[in-house]
């Protein structure tokens, strides 16, 4: 098993990923499952290094890799590449994001106007680094976007399989997960991860249930509030990884809607092996 969920990278939260236990690691090897430091900023491209050479040892074991995981963006740049986006010019960044928004927009328009058309006159994370690349590398960041290296999926044999349960099955796994996890851990979890004091801008702070069970463990939140931000979040990120894997994933890639156990997910896995 090859991790690709964004947050199960970090070894800070098994609980409040629903990350494999010991038990279930034991059952064959697994890649990638809390291999980082919640200090360490995980993006798609470190992921995909990591997910090559992950893959190239489980096929140097005679092993057929699974990747499991709903981080889109992750797989995308696994197996279609990325923008080979040279690094921008420190000085560049910090003089584009010393802007206020209005005159990084005019300077956009200028440099870059086809980008300027594009975005929104209030996207301003957006707008900084469309500034930043075409002021440090010369060149649109489009123009950059339209290459890709490092994409395996001509390289491989794929067989994709896409998990739509019925949305009424989601929301009641995802309450009994929830409360699965309040029960087991995830407020001390929290709690631990938010006595590291870690940049406000860390990945792993970003985790759904982070802050509201954070807020439990000060004791500023009850725990049924805490509870209810959590399946509420996961309710909601699951309505958006719904709406991206029924739509973005190529044509050819099996989407299954009618599962709804175990037992089935087994027949659906043999009947593409």
């Amino acid at each position: 098993m090859v991790n690709a969920d964004s947050m199960q990278v970090y070894r800070d939260l098994r609980v409040l990923t629903s990350r494999p236990d010991a038990a279930e690691e034991a059952l064959a090897p697994h890649r990638l499952f809390g291999h980082l430091d919640a200090a360490d900023a995980c993006s798609a491209a470190r992921w995909a290094a990591d997910a090559r050479a992950a893959l190239g040892e489980a096929w140097a074991e005679g092993r057929l890799p699974i990747l499991v995981g709903g981080t889109g963006l992750y797989l995308r740049t696994l197996l279609d590449g990325i923008a080979p986006v040279p690094p921008v010019d420190p000085d560049v960044r910090a003089g584009v994001r010393a802007l206020a928004q209005p005159a990084a927009r005019a300077r956009l328009e200028a440099a870059d106007p086809a980008a300027a058309a594009r975005l929104h006159p209030n996207d301003a994370a957006r707008t900084a680094r469309a500034l930043e690349v075409v002021l440090s590398t010369g060149r649109p960041l489009a123009d950059w976007q339209g290459e890709r290296t490092g994409g395996i999926g001509a390289a491989v044999s794929l067989r994709a399989l896409v998990l739509l349960p019925p949305r009424d099955v989601l929301h009641a796994r995802i309450a009994a997960r929830a409360e699965r996890m309040m029960e087991t851990g995830a407020v001390e979890e929290a709690r631990a991860l938010a006595a590291r004091a870690l940049p406000p801008d860390a990945p792993a702070l970003r985790a759904i249930g982070v802050r509201p069970l954070a807020a439990t463990a000060a004791g500023t939140l009850s725990r049924a509030e805490a509870l209810e931000a959590l399946t509420s979040e996961t309710r909601a990120y699951a309505k958006r990884q719904y709406t991206w894997f029924r739509h973005q994933p190529p044509p050819d890639w099996r989407r299954v809607e009618d599962y709804d156990g175990q037992n089935a997910l087994k027949e659906t896995l043999l009947s593409i092996a």
